[in-house]
């Protein structure tokens, strides 16, 4: 009986690697605030989550398979778990936005970039290198100068600005929790995306009724409204959080935090090509200087 070796496969394109996968992402939600905006000015925030990671949690039902697991209880569990914690970034961050200004909110919610490596050492116990904080200050201050390019300062904190700034705490409670659910039960991303979007839905759908009762509006009919919850619901949500779970389990949080980072930058980008806002000096140093840190992340080592 003899025995034939498997060929040596090439190795996967460097542009494959997760950390490209995140910036695709980051790119993704960038563009996502346009078609929030666009949806929530038609439908209140609450049934428009709920209407989301609904649609979300339809379309992902068969991923659900993926439980079959002997220890599905705690797997189950523990992705639940998750869930709760990804509504409460999203109804802060939703909340917040609509609270304080867009500057502020771009900003604010880019302190995941510095949260992130705490949250890794507090909940991971893994202690941040010099490297790592170094590249979140690079980060950090990059959106900084994007967020204010025109001017003004920051004001006494509101009550939108302490929302947008528990999502980012959230945010980096996030990544290290969905890297430990992935080392201890190893449930495929695509089961627990489908998971937390039933939770969230489920969440979403409750604090809708204890807010506006048992009324549900009609939805609109526009193809605009329903073109935005396409990209929302397929990109944004599906795509983007399968792309997150599946990278924060086999990369470090803080180096998540750093790439999703970018996303102030891709946002202004993408409002420059599509809406013709303008970047000044500022802003494109900024962006430089994210584009930067995000780069000095997924560079090349030996």
């Amino acid at each position: 009986m003899s025995t034939t070796l498997a060929p040596t496969l090439p190795a996967p394109s460097r542009f494959l690697r997760v950390e490209w996968l995140l910036l695709l992402v980051a790119a993704i939600w960038g563009g996502s605030y346009s078609a929030t905006k666009l949806a929530t000015a038609q439908v209140p925030v609450l049934p428009f989550l709920v209407l989301r990671f609904g649609l979300t949690f339809v379309l992902l039902l068969p991923a659900l398979r993926g439980l079959a697991v002997p220890a599905w209880r705690a797997a189950l569990g523990g992705a639940a778990l998750l869930g709760v914690n990804l509504l409460a970034i999203l109804v802060c961050e939703t909340f917040g936005v609509s609270l304080t200004t867009a500057s502020n909110a771009a900003f604010l919610i880019s302190l995941c970039v510095a949260f992130t490596p705490l949250c890794e050492w507090w909940l991971l116990n893994v202690r941040p290198t010099r490297t790592v904080l170094a590249a979140a200050a690079v980060s950090l201050l990059g959106a900084g100068l994007l967020a204010f390019q025109h001017g003004g300062a920051l004001p006494s904190l509101a009550w939108g600005d302490a929302l947008v700034v528990a999502a980012a705490f959230l945010r980096g409670v996030m990544v290290c929790l969905t890297r430990r659910h992935g080392q201890r039960h190893g449930l495929p991303a695509l089961t627990v995306t489908a998971v937390q979007m039933g939770v969230m839905t489920l969440g979403a759908a409750l604090l809708s009724l204890a807010v506006h009762g048992p009324v549900w509006a009609p939805l609109p009919t526009s193809l605009p409204f329903w073109g935005a919850m396409a990209f929302l619901v397929l990109l944004c949500t599906v795509l983007a959080f399968f792309v997150q779970n599946h990278a924060a389990a086999r990369t470090s949080p803080s180096r998540v935090a750093l790439l999703m980072g970018s996303e102030p930058l891709w946002g202004a980008l993408i409002a420059a090509l599509w809406l013709g806002e303008q970047l000044t000096l500022p802003g494109w140093i900024g962006g430089s200087l994210i584009v930067a840190s995000a780069w000095w992340v997924v560079r090349p080592r030996p």
